[in-house]
Formats: structure tokens, C-alpha cells, sequence
């Protein structure tokens, strides 16, 4: 029994696998705290300036719109682009894509922090390589080089000839008389569009910590998806110095915070780095690349890449590896987040030798910490004491190493699950007050709760029934995640009932060629876009029937977003059960052989 693509470096087990066990149950009570998710707020009211845009400058005033648009897409991050263009390459020419924001780009527009990086390889993260021609210059790229490649996407299509940006629709509703939908907008808008595609995203809204006091704080504050650089100068690359005489605390200690905080030890007078729960710091070893290195002057060689990318991670074979990173090695300890590497006779077997191999990575982890950070008793509560699915995986060759910098304190709450209480002056932790002339969040995003599954986008549909009220009782219905019977038209982007995987613009990617697929066989056929319920049961079995045990895993985790701060990760028919290569095969074949069967009629006298 093995487990693939496991790191070459297999240390030796420290301790008895009941030991490791106690240790790792020991170590998630410090840090449970009874009011799970919800110790969390949204930037709303008092807090809404968290999340106000600092890159757009003045909005421009414009007439509210009340025309009609053959597709509108709601988001304009990567997976609005890319529904756009799949769009235009199937001949559509009327799109029009809404954005919060005042750019393109999703997250790569609000998160500019110091320091910021993909931590998927740039040659399979970014989209469309082969189309646009373009080869990224790192292998791991920074943040604004992703963006331009954004903005690069979105020109080569003429996204922006329709585009609406610093607009937030506000209700989708389905008007039966003209078999189009009602896009409404906080700007007075009130167009119709004969599709509807939401991409509305999975790290588009900040979380902040409910933190007692937190309002009281006199000094500066923003969370990192809003940097304020008029603060703090500089740029992403660093030059910060406006902080050279501040104490700076910074709370959170993900895969932002990992990033973030080797850039202001650099520039700030002093930072206070507040830690929960340390991440999993493993080698990022980021390098400029050429064409050369990866193949770039072969046709077709980015889709390539991507797809090997794909299959490693999904838990296929692959006769090697072009990658060749810390993803692609420890590959199989992803089982537990992703339904992959999970074609097992011996269940038990496999459990044993997936523990086994855990404890090799996370032993190898934690070993780097003691091999990196100088003074025992901070590498001591930098090392991750859980399995290592149990929290997103991190990258960095510069965080252990600005922990042996004078200017840097690492405060530990764990004992207190988390900052008591926020003073005017600074934050408090046990029996310390640390004084702080900056407080910044990098406490990340509410993930994979779009304006649609919240509930902040209303989506009426037949009948005038609202999505989330039709979901209500039995849980959401779709088919293959994207089309819901009674919504016609409305095509939906996401994780849900799908699949995933850990390079999401992959998934998106392919999400937006079966939704521009959709729509061009909808419109050759005079058609609707509609699953009947026998249909959505059909998908719900192939999800229900083969659904992972992962529960119980969860449940034992430290707390974090992986399973709802503690309170586990339920089993259910929440995504494709074989993984994201085999799910885009099934999609790619359906396409072929099925896709007419969703398509309705539309009354004879709209018929265009």
C-alpha cells in the first residue's frame, strides 16, 4: 500500500503513532473555541470601511443602464473573465460582465499586500497561456504580474467594451413574459439578459475577528485584501516607510500573513506577529523562469502542463511529473480535502500507510522550523502540530527567517483561543497589552460563500421562487453544479456539486467552456437551459454514491476553515466523488453525448 508523489525526505517517525495522536488532540482543545465560525464578522456597517475599494479612486457617475445583453456574468475575477471569453470564442458577442471591484482581476485586483505570490506554479495557474501567447516570468508569479495577466485575458476578448465596474448586482429575477432575466445593480441598473452566469467567487469577502474592543482602537487599521499603501508606503515589492517608526501587529498567520510578515519585519520598527494556530511552512524555492524551461516553444504546451498538473494532484497516473513542486510530492496527503486516491480495496491498509506517511511530512515540516528559528521557544510554537490536510499548506523561503530578526515578536495565543480583547493602544493576550500604532487583519476570506449562497444575491426564478428557499429542505439541487430545474438560463460557476481541486483557475477554466457550450447549444436550438428533477437526482446519486468518509478526519483537526473552526466537515453529496480530472472527462463526454437532453423549449412567439 502506498501513497504517491510523497516528499523524496522521509524523516523518521518522533513518536509512537497514540502519542502523535494525543499530541494532535491536545494541541486543537487549546485552540477550539465554542462559538466556531462565528467568531468571525463581515465588514458591514461600522466595519464596511474594510472593505471599501482603495485602487479605484473616485467612481465615475454614469446613467443607469435598461437595455438587454445576450449573456451577463456576474463577477469579473478570473472566473467571470474566462465566462466571458469562452463566450466570445463560441461566437457570443453581447456579454457583459458586473464587477464590485474597479478592475478585472477578483482577487487578484483587492489582494495587492507586500509580498504577495501564487503558491501554484505561474505556468498552470494562469489561464489561457496558449491563447494569449504570453509565459510568465516566475515560476511562482507575483501578485500584479497575475493581474496584468487579468487584464490581458479580458482586452484580448474586449471584455471591458460592456464591462460595469465599482457595481454590485443586487437580485436576479426570471421574467416569464420575455424568458430573459432582470439584472438589477446598486448603481439603478435594471437590464435584461437572456443568460446569466454568476462567478461571484470564493475569496472575495474579508472575515474580520469579533474581537471585544476591536472598535475602540484609535491607532491605523485594514485588513490585507485592502492594503493602504497611503499608510504605509511602498509597493508590494516592499519600501514601506511609513512604518519605519510603527509598531505594527498583524493577526492571522495564513497563507497572506505568511507572505506579508517577512515584508514588514524588513520595513516596520517593530512587528507583533499574533499566531492561533501556526501553518505548515514548507519550500517554496521561487526562481525567474524561461521559455525554455518549460517547454513554451511547443504548441499547446501550457495545456499540457496544466493538464499533467491536474492528474497528479487528482490522484491519476501520469508518466511524469512537469511540475516537479512541494504540491506534486505530497500530492497524497491531499485525499482528505479532495475526493481523489480514494480507489482503495483495503481501506484500512490504506488508512495505516496514509498516517504513516502524514507523520514522515509533518515531522519533516516541523524539523525545518527547528532547523530555521534560532531562539527553541519561538520555533516551539511555530511548529504545526496536526495531520497535514487539517489546514491549507504554505510556502515561503523568508518567514522562519524573520523570526530571528530583533524587530520581530511572535505572541502565541492558543491558551487564550485567540486576542482577549482590542484597547484603544493595542491588543491584549494574557496579562500583556502590546502597544500598537497599526493593526492589520490578514484573517483572510469568508470562503466559498458567493453573494448567491449567502443569500446578499437574490436569485429569483420560475414561479418567483428564490433560489435559497427552494434549496431549503433537501440541500442544493443541481446538475453537474452548474443549471438548477425552475432557474432556466442561470448557469452557476463555484464549487459546488462539482469538483476541485488546488488550482482553482483550472476548474474555472473548464467551468467556462461548459458554460459557454451551454449557451451556444441553447442558442442553435432556439433553446432553454433547464435540468428537469429527475435529472438533478440523477447527479445527486452519482455524488451521494460515492461520497468520502472524510468526516471523522475533520473532526479531529485543529480549527480552521477546512472544517467550520471546529465543528467538523459533514459527509454529503457535496462534490464529484473521483476527482477534477475525471469530473472534466465526464463533462467533456456529456457534452457529446447528453447536453440536449436540458435543453427546453422556449415559447414559439420569443423564439429569436
Amino acid at each position: 500500500m502506498t501513497i504517491p508523489h510523497m516528499s523524496p525526505y522521509q524523516a523518521p517517525s518522533r513518536e509512537e503513532p497514540d502519542a502523535l495522536r494525543q499530541r494532535y488532540r491536545s494541541e486543537r482543545e487549546r485552540r477550539v473555541r465554542p462559538d466556531g465560525a462565528a467568531q468571525y464578522q463581515a465588514p458591514e456597517a461600522g466595519f464596511g470601511y474594510y472593505a471599501a475599494d482603495p485602487y479605484a479612486g473616485e467612481t465615475a457617475e454614469r446613467e443607469p443602464l435598461h437595455d438587454t445583453v445576450d449573456v451577463a456574468v456576474v463577477g469579473g475575477g478570473f472566473g467571470g473573465i474566462l465566462a466571458g471569453a469562452r463566450m466570445r470564442q463560441r461566437g457570443v458577442e453581447s456579454v457583459r460582465v458586473v464587477e464590485t471591484g474597479g478592475d478585472f482581476g477578483g482577487t487578484w485586483y483587492w489582494n495587492r499586500y507586500p509580498g504577495i505570490h501564487c503558491d501554484i506554479e505561474s505556468h498552470v495557474y494562469l489561464p489561457m497561456l496558449d491563447e494569449t501567447g504570453y509565459v510568465p516570468e516566475w515560476k511562482y508569479a507575483p501578485g500584479e504580474e497575475i493581474r496584468r495577466h487579468a487584464v490581458r485575458i479580458a482586452r484580448k476578448f474586449d471584455l471591458y467594451r460592456d464591462a460595469l465596474f465599482s457595481t454590485s448586482v443586487t437580485s436576479l429575477t426570471w421574467d416569464e413574459a420575455s424568458e430573459t432575466w432582470t439584472v438589477t445593480t446598486d448603481r439603478g441598473d435594471a437590464f435584461r439578459a437572456t443568460y446569466v452566469v454568476t462567478s461571484t467567487g470564493t475569496l472575495s469577502t474579508p472575515k474580520l475577528p469579533g474581537i471585544p474592543g476591536i472598535q475602540d482602537f484609535k491607532g491605523h487599521t485594514f485588513h490585507t485584501s485592502r492594503w493602504d499603501y497611503a499608510y504605509t508606503g511602498g509597493t508590494p515589492d516592499g519600501g514601506m516607510t511609513g512604518l519605519a517608526d510603527k509598531r505594527v501587529g498583524v493577526v492571522g498567520t495564513g497563507a497572506t500573513g505568511i507572505q506579508a510578515i517577512p515584508m514588514l519585519a524588513e520595513d516596520a520598527a517593530h512587528v507583533y506577529v499574533f499566531q492561533r494556530t501556526p501553518s505548515t511552512v514548507d519550500v517554496r524555492a521561487n526562481r525567474r523562469t524561461t521559455a525554455r524551461d518549460v517547454g513554451a516553444d511547443r504548441e499547446g504546451w501550457a495545456h499540457e502542463r496544466r493538464e499533467n498538473y491536474l492528474r497528479i494532484v487528482s490522484g491519476e497516473p501520469a508518466d511524469q511529473d512537469l511540475v516537479a513542486d512541494r504540491w506534486t510530492e505530497s500530492a497524497g496527503l491531499l485525499e482528505k480535502l479532495l475526493p481523489s486516491f480514494r480507489r482503495q480495496d483495503d481501506r484500512e491498509a490504506f488508512e495505516a500507510a496514509y498516517e504513516a506517511a502524514d507523520a514522515a511530512k509533518m515531522n519533516e515540516l516541523r524539523a525545518r522550523v527547528e532547523q530555521t528559528v534560532t531562539d527553541p521557544d519561538t520555533a516551539e510554537k511555530l511548529k504545526p502540530w496536526y495531520r497535514y490536510a487539517c489546514k491549507r499548506p504554505t510556502f515561503s523561503d523568508q518567514y522562519y527567517q524573520a523570526f530571528n530578526r530583533a524587530n520581530v515578536t511572535l505572541v502565541d495565543t492558543a491558551d487564550t483561543h485567540g486576542i482577549e480583547r482590542v484597547t484603544a493602544t493595542g491588543v491584549v493576550v494574557g496579562d500583556t497589552t502590546y502597544d500598537l500604532d497599526c493593526l492589520i487583519f490578514a484573517t483572510g476570506f469568508s470562503v466559498g460563500t458567493s453573494g448567491v449562497l449567502s443569500g446578499k444575491l437574490p436569485v429569483h426564478g420560475r414561479g418567483g421562487t428564490q433560489l435559497l428557499h427552494a434549496w431549503a429542505r433537501q440541500g442544493p439541487r443541481t446538475l453537474h453544479g452548474f443549471t438548477s430545474n425552475g432557474f432556466p438560463n442561470l448557469i452557476q460557476m463555484g464549487s459546488l456539486q462539482n469538483a476541485s481541486s488546488v488550482n482553482f483557475t483550472h476548474i474555472l477554466d473548464e467551468q467556462a467552456v461548459h458554460a459557454a457550450a451551454l449557451v451556444a447549444a441553447a442558442e442553435a436550438a432556439g433553446a432553454l437551459v433547464e435540468p428537469s428533477r429527475e435529472t438533478e437526482d440523477a447527479w445527486l446519486a452519482v455524488l451521494a454514491k460515492g461520497a468520502p468518509d472524510h468526516e471523522w478526519f475533520h473532526a479531529e483537526c485543529t480549527p480552521g476553515y477546512y472544517n467550520l473552526e471546529g465543528r467538523g466537515r459533514p459527509n454529503g453529496p457535496t462534490a464529484y466523488p473521483h476527482g477534477a480530472h475525471a469530473f472534466h472527462r465526464l463533462l467533456e463526454q456529456w457534452r457529446e453525448d447528453s447536453l440536449h437532453d436540458i435543453l427546453q423549449p422556449r415559447t414559439p412567439a420569443l423564439e429569436r
